[in-house]
């Protein structure tokens, strides 16, 4: 599975990656520069991250369904209480 970007959220981290490294290493690098940085980051740990996002979900969603009984359970009567 490709991980893929929007337009604007694409363009956002280029412009956060130029900043980086202008503020951090002191480089004005261009787009052409940050594209590749990114798209390296995308290729490498992005599905670690995706990977761990997805497997949160899966945890959530099975102490969602372990806990419906109870959230969801209506006792049955069969017979009218006196």
């Amino acid at each position: 599975m490709t991980l893929e970007l929007e337009k604007n959220v694409r363009t956002g981290l280029i412009a956060a990656i130029r900043q980086y490294f202008l503020d951090e290493l002191d480089q004005d690098i261009g787009d052409l520069k940050a594209t590749l940085v990114l798209n390296f980051a995308i290729k490498t740990i992005g599905p670690a991250i995706y990977n761990g996002a997805v497997h949160d979900v899966q945890l959530r969603m099975q102490e969602f369904v372990s806990e419906i009984d109870g959230t969801c359970f209506e006792p049955e009567s069969f017979f009218p209480k006196p």
